[in-house]
């Protein structure tokens, strides 16, 4: 194999174990969510049927983002990389409880040279009382 070719296929597998930062040719792809606090972090359910906003901050957010109430996917706004919102109300939580919320990127045009893209994030608890 000629030295030109080798260097080049040696780069390449080396880019493709790397993180997406490193790769050039993960493109799009996005990095996996992170999770850090719920705002507020506990509600009653009067609140929740009278409809109630929750702020998730966390970082590595992107206006595809969804929040997981429940392992239900909702559309959610993109306040920054850092903040997303959603309304809460009886369609998602049906009464007093635990609530399981987590945040789902989908995955960007990474096609398969190594690259991860998106997630889901750890979960946090929201307390409905």
């Amino acid at each position: 194999m000629p030295a030109r070719i080798f260097l080049l296929a040696l780069a390449f597998s080396t880019l493709t174990g790397c993180n997406n930062t490193l790769n050039p040719l993960c493109g799009s792809a996005r990095p996996a969510p992170v999770i850090g606090s719920l705002s507020p972090s506990s509600v009653t359910f009067a609140e929740v049927q009278q409809g109630v906003m929750l702020t998730v901050t966390g970082s590595d957010f992107v206006s595809a983002s969804e929040i997981m109430v429940n392992n239900k996917a909702l559309a959610a706004t993109a306040l920054s990389a850092q903040k997303l919102q959603v309304m809460l109300n009886t369609d998602v939580i049906s009464g007093p409880g635990s609530v399981s919320i987590k945040v789902f990127t989908p995955s960007g045009n990474s096609g398969n040279v190594g690259c991860s893209s998106g997630g889901i994030s750890a979960m946090l608890a929201l307390a409905v009382n």
